[in-house]
């Protein structure tokens, strides 16, 4: 005979909606052969008008004598899951139902109540510490914007989602038992024929829309480690979009100094990292130092070596750009006064600003997606810094 797997149409504890679906699969050639956590396994044969009943046990297993007392009253016991023990019969032999006093029938779920509002408790307890955890991550330095485009996050995040809905199904499947043991206490019975169609619409639409989450939260962390990787910045222009200290200083004898650290083959003082994320899929930062040996700082500390520093960000939505300005301000204030950091106003730029405290000049800019952090160390103008952002951002 041909197996035939199939996506359950709900939770098993809706009895009525599963009963009523075994025999609608029954009538179209389909008949149960095992229950499992999300699939359902028929057998394909010729259709037959069959009828299921689904007894829930108080303890796991449900007897063999239970069987056979059900057996004598013509139904076979098929399969079982947990707790949930499906029984058929044909509807030709009209045998009578399993529970005729629903009140006996309310009692059975007694243990199912119990597990499922165990099950609610510990899922919700669970998903508020994970909640509580998240939001220390995103929000402990006050930057949610920054951490989630740095896709540090972002995984954890979707399986919050995925587990805030696990919480919501718990607990609706607590006080759903609940109610329906009310109702078999007052002797109103299960509807065996339950419709079912649209929750099981809405159950593989959810299925569906999980299995992308989870499947996402699973790749996202090994593909953010795959395409991240640092290099020693070459000393001539490249083709990125971070600013050159060359490019800023315009100073013929400016050079490279010898490098200070050296780890994994490069020079951390000199060194380009390019990464990604699902919120920001090109993500490039860059420290460049050098030295010009024939000229002296101004309060006489040393030899002239000015550096610069670049983070550059390609977003996925540009609305999400002057969230990310707020939080690199944030980040990169060092207990500076806010109002230190001016807006002014660029014909190619959405959104730029300015902080310039002696040596020390910082730039914020976006256009559409783009968004760049400059700070730079040494005399240059800050407008030549702010021309080569606005020059590095046209490029892209």
């Amino acid at each position: 005979m041909k197996t035939v797997y199939k996506l359950s149409p709900s939770d098993y504890w809706r009895i009525g909606e599963l009963e009523s679906w075994l025999s609608d699969m029954a009538a179209e050639g389909l008949f149960l052969k095992k229950l499992g956590r999300q699939f359902v396994k028929f057998e394909k044969a010729d259709p037959k008008n069959m009828r299921y009943r689904v007894v829930v046990s108080i303890s796991k297993e449900i007897s063999a004598e239970q069987v056979d007392m059900y057996g004598d009253k013509g139904w076979d016991f098929v399969t079982s899951y947990g707790s949930f023990h499906a029984f058929s019969s044909p509807a030709e032999l009209n045998a009578p139902e399993l529970y005729t006093d629903p009140s006996e029938q309310s009692y059975s779920l007694k243990e199912l109540d119990k597990q499922l509002v165990f099950n609610a408790a510990v899922i919700v307890f669970g998903l508020l510490l994970m909640i509580g955890m998240l939001a220390s991550s995103l929000f402990l330095d006050g930057t949610p914007t920054l951490v989630m485009v740095e896709g540090i996050m972002v995984h954890q995040t979707l399986l919050a989602i995925y587990i805030c809905y696990i919480a919501y199904a718990s607990v609706q499947a607590a006080f759903s038992i609940r109610d329906l043991r009310k109702r078999l206490a007052e002797g109103i019975p299960i509807d065996h024929h339950s419709p079912w169609k649209k929750r099981h619409t809405f159950h593989r639409a959810i299925t569906f829309l999980f299995t992308v989450v989870i499947g996402l939260s699973a790749i996202i962390p090994f593909v953010h480690l795959m395409k991240m990787d640092t290099k020693t910045l070459p000393e001539k222009d490249v083709n990125l979009p971070i600013v050159r200290l060359a490019d800023v200083e315009r100073e013929p004898k400016l050079e490279r100094p010898k490098p200070t650290y050296l780890g994994d083959g490069v020079d951390w003082s000199n060194r380009y990292s390019f990464a990604w994320s699902l919120l920001a899929p090109v993500q490039y930062e860059a420290d460049e130092h050098g030295l010009v040996r024939d000229k002296l700082w101004g309060d006489g500390s040393g030899e002239y070596s000015p550096s610069i520093h670049t983070q550059y960000y390609q977003l996925r939505f540009p609305d999400m750009a002057e969230h990310l300005i707020t939080d690199l301000i944030k980040r990169y204030s060092f207990e500076t006064n806010q109002g230190d950091f001016v807006e002014k106003k660029h014909p190619d730029l959405d959104l730029l600003i300015v902080r310039e405290e002696k040596e020390l000049k910082q730039v914020f800019a976006t256009r559409g997606k783009e968004v760049m952090y400059v700070h730079y160390f040494g005399y240059a103008d800050v407008n030549t810094v702010l021309d080569n952002v606005v020059e590095k951002m046209n490029k892209e």
